[in-house]
């Protein structure tokens, strides 16, 4: 039986840096290569990064991609890699695509390509284009119509683009009617909780109805508010798990591989139509080998830390993506700018955390006295600056009673964190979490004022777990936990005015979040939320609250999707809006 050394490189790339992103795979071949590989793979649109959408649009865009393309194959046969198989994901068009109307213009595809002797030897294209959730594909590409196989070391390996697997029906069958000995998918998965199990029944189905070893390739790092965890996975034949790499590590994976023999070369037409293009790298298998590289099986992450570590990464990529160096921050006291605090801390150090302490009137001596205690178990910059002088300036001029002076104390801190950002060059990140945002409890240009929004897509519930995990896992390694016991313990407060407390304006956090839940998430309306248990007049409550609240979150900074329907491309619904559920 051949043999097969497989390296899949869980790299992270950056949409629009062609020129850097190259260097990135040229430098990761290199390693497989000295490692020993035989074939290697990279992700989904590797070359260009993931999602670019309407850059694909653009033909400059999509003529760099291809031009990078050919560069690469030369690249590497320059630099003695050139017989080494590579796999790249890159952005293309379709040649033959006729211009018709609702057809993306320039007919641009999400391709991957093979790389063999400085030549681009097979050119492919995605098949199942997804467009739900936060994928808008048919908007960007064409699809593709053939069955991509090439022959490495006397193994036929069929290839694949991510939404080729999570759709019934094409290349999956297809490979097992090529009688592929191995089906390599490369993908740009983003995360969300949960979905690593949801892969692993994916991989494993897809493995047996291919009949073949699978390889699930898939992306790390950051994009906007997208954030995607590696998490690749080769399973046998049979769904038997032969490696997986880390979650949220950039790194290769090798493994060798005991893998059919390739038979006549396949051809002709099968499941969906699919034409098979057959290219054939080298035909003879390897001598016989001792296997190195067994694979590896990386530990997953408990659910806490897999979460917390999603929006880590995701600020950090944000960050250094977008060339931000430091983050500004007002840090209240309260359990969510402590979170977004120890998360910033964690993703960029905290002598690059710069906190502001802005209290007025009302606030208490114990949230000051939490967010000193914060600043100094982290180590972050702090400092105070009272609002006090310019709350009493503002309303000697405006009179302001109620909401309307509530809300100004807020303004007062966001138009202060601003300021300082100026002048001092650092991003604000807005402390909001996805129950507050659901209901519209936020200021708008006071505490949602900033440039990214860690815990956005973080329910209140789910913050304090957070919290409570970061301090454990600080306590397992001998560290100081970074959150004050007292900001976890407290009732929330916005200290607006004179003893408020978060339940004078919403009902308890823990009901709310189920209900937000079933209005949010799971697209549920009144009457299913109320035969589910709850209060008549609650539910109509939090849904008029959910409903009114959108021109709100239109205006709030990205922040980083870790649910399966953030506020965003996930969830799109008009600003102006009549329909009222139950009505």
């Amino acid at each position: 039986m051949p043999q097969l050394r497989l390296a899949l490189s869980q790299i992270d790339s950056c949409v629009g840096d062609i020129a850097g992103n190259f260097e990135s795979i040229v430098r990761w071949t290199r390693h497989a290569a000295d490692q020993g590989a035989h074939f290697v793979a990279f992700p989904e649109m590797a070359l260009t990064g993931y999602p670019v959408e309407d850059l694909a649009l653009r033909s400059s865009f999509v003529e760099a991609s291809r031009s990078a393309l050919t560069s690469l194959a030369s690249r590497l046969a320059a630099e003695g890699l050139g017989e080494v198989p590579v796999l790249v994901g890159y952005l293309d068009r379709s040649e033959k695509a006729e211009p018709r109307y609702g057809q993306p213009a320039g007919a641009p595809q999400n391709a991957a390509a093979v790389l063999h002797g400085g030549e681009v030897v097979l050119r492919f294209a995605k098949h199942h284009l997804p467009n739900y959730g936060v994928f808008d594909e048919f908007r960007y590409f064409v699809p593709g119509d053939t069955l991509p196989v090439v022959r490495v070391r006397g193994v036929d390996i069929a290839l694949a683009i991510c939404e080729d697997l999570w759709q019934d029906g094409g290349r999956v069958p297809a490979t097992r009617s090529a009688g592929a000995g191995l089906l390599v998918s490369v993908n740009a998965s983003p995360y969300e909780m949960s979905k690593d199990d949801t892969r692993l029944d994916l991989v494993r189905k897809r493995a047996q109805e291919a009949g073949c070893t699978l390889a699930y390739l898939a992306m790390i790092g950051g994009q906007d508010d997208l954030v995607f965890d590696g998490d690749s996975i080769v399973v046998s034949a049979g769904g038997e798990v032969i490696a997986r790499a880390p979650q949220f590590e950039e790194g290769c994976v090798l493994v060798d591989l005991d893998l059919p023999a390739a038979g006549e070369v396949p051809s002709g037409t099968v499941d969906d139509g699919l034409v098979i293009e057959h290219r054939t790298v080298s035909a003879e298998p390897l001598p016989a080998y001792e296997p190195q590289v067994p694979g590896e099986l990386a530990p997953r992450l408990d659910d806490d830390e897999e979460v917390y570590t999603a929006l880590v990464v995701g600020l950090r990529a944000y960050l250094a993506k977008n060339g931000f160096h430091s983050v500004l921050l007002g840090l209240s006291g309260g359990i969510d700018s402590a979170l977004v605090a120890a998360i910033a801390c964690d993703a960029i150090g905290p002598r690059n955390v710069y906190a502001v302490s802005m209290p007025s009137r009302y606030s208490s001596d114990h949230s000051r006295g939490d967010a000193a205690e914060m600043a100094r178990r982290t180590g972050l910059n702090y400092r105070t600056v009272e609002i006090g002088p310019m709350f009493d300036a503002y309303m000697s001029s405006l009179q302001l009673t109620g909401l309307a002076e509530e809300n100004l104390q807020a303004r007062l801190r966001g138009t202060t964190l601003m300021g300082i950002s100026n002048q001092e060059g650092h991003l604000v990140l807005a402390t909001g979490n996805k129950s507050e945002l659901a209901c519209g409890y936020s200021t708008l240009y006071g505490d949602a004022v900033g440039g990214f929004a860690p815990i956005k897509d973080v329910l209140k519930t789910k913050v304090w777990d957070l919290s409570r995990w970061r301090n454990e896992a600080a306590r397992k390694r001998g560290q100081v936990p970074p959150i004050p016991e007292n900001s976890i313990s407290k009732p929330p407060s916005a200290e607006l005015r004179p003893g408020q407390v978060d339940t004078d304006s919403l009902p308890d956090y823990a009901i709310l979040d189920e209900i937000l839940d079933l209005y949010v998430e799971q697209d549920q309306g009144r009457a299913a939320i109320v035969a589910a248990g709850f209060d008549e007049a609650l539910v109509t409550r939090i849904l008029r609250l959910v409903d009114t609240a959108e021109y709100k979150r239109r205006q709030y900074p990205p922040g980083t999707k870790i649910t399966a329907k953030g506020f965003g491309k996930d969830r799109r619904l008009p600003i102006t809006n009549r329909w009222r559920e139950g009505f």
